[in-house]
């Protein structure tokens, strides 16, 4: 799936988050011809995690359609791994659950506390939830 139709799903239906400037890759879960969901996939936002092995998920929205988040967390992972990543990850806020990810085969590795990404030397309008995150993962 092209970014633009991914960017624009989000767009119309993520709860948290807006479009992304870039990617590696973007699939999308159709189901009775109708796109149901989408998930971005690119480099680790921390640079500490951007190895050159690791991948992901910026974005993951769907209509609401039963299965479609784990469908397509597997889908992602299953794409990186097919690439020669070893590694994919991403973050939801500690509100969340979780139930998707693991329902994926996704395991919890660790905890993010909730900040701005404002600073005195590069002042930011904060676009972002500033909540606590949970790191999932998923290893080839």
């Amino acid at each position: 799936m092209d970014l633009d139709s991914a960017n624009e799903f989000v767009r119309r239906l993520h709860r948290h988050h807006q479009p992304v400037v870039g990617h590696k890759f973007s699939l999308g879960a159709v189901k009775a011809e109708e796109i149901v969901g989408v998930v971005i996939i690119g480099r680790p936002v921390a640079r500490l995690r951007d190895d050159g092995w690791t991948l992901e998920v910026t974005r993951l929205a769907t209509d609401g359609t039963k299965n479609a988040c784990s469908f397509l967390y597997g889908a992602a992972a299953r794409a990186a791994f097919a690439l020669g990543y070893r590694r994919i990850g991403t973050y939801i806020l500690a509100s969340e659950p979780g139930t998707t990810l693991n329902a994926a085969g996704w395991r919890l590795v660790g905890e993010v506390k909730g900040r701005s990404w404002s600073c005195a030397s590069r002042p930011r309008v904060d676009k972002h939830p500033t909540q606590d995150k949970l790191l999932f993962e998923r290893c080839s």
